[in-house]
């Protein structure tokens, strides 16, 4: 297993494993026309592991360095003020739909 990762770091583990979560439905009576929209976790996820550095976002929001490296990683989620401090410093909008 060590050699399958050799030289890989923690981010990219990270996006191997939201990789993953976007399993694709078997229901045959689906339609195919539908199309995934993206999860707020999911765009946040992919902003933090496209980042520089997690000192430079903690500083800029305030959301906590440790907390920032769980959530890249899938250990834990956010609470709804420091999504939103992320979604602020990223540029992501969210908007309802009809």
């Amino acid at each position: 297993r060590r050699d399958i990762y050799a030289g890989t770091h923690k981010q990219s583990r990270a996006k191997r494993r939201l990789d993953k979560q976007k399993t694709k439905c078997k229901n045959k009576y689906m339609s195919k026309a539908r199309k995934h929209n993206e999860t707020m976790t999911e765009l946040l996820r992919r902003a933090l592991l496209e980042a520089k550095s997690f000192r430079g976002i903690e500083t800029a929001t305030g959301v906590k360095r440790q907390g920032l490296m769980k959530f890249a990683r899938g250990e834990q989620s956010l609470r709804l003020d420091n999504a939103d401090a992320l979604a602020e410093y990223f540029g992501i909008v969210s908007r309802k739909e009809r």
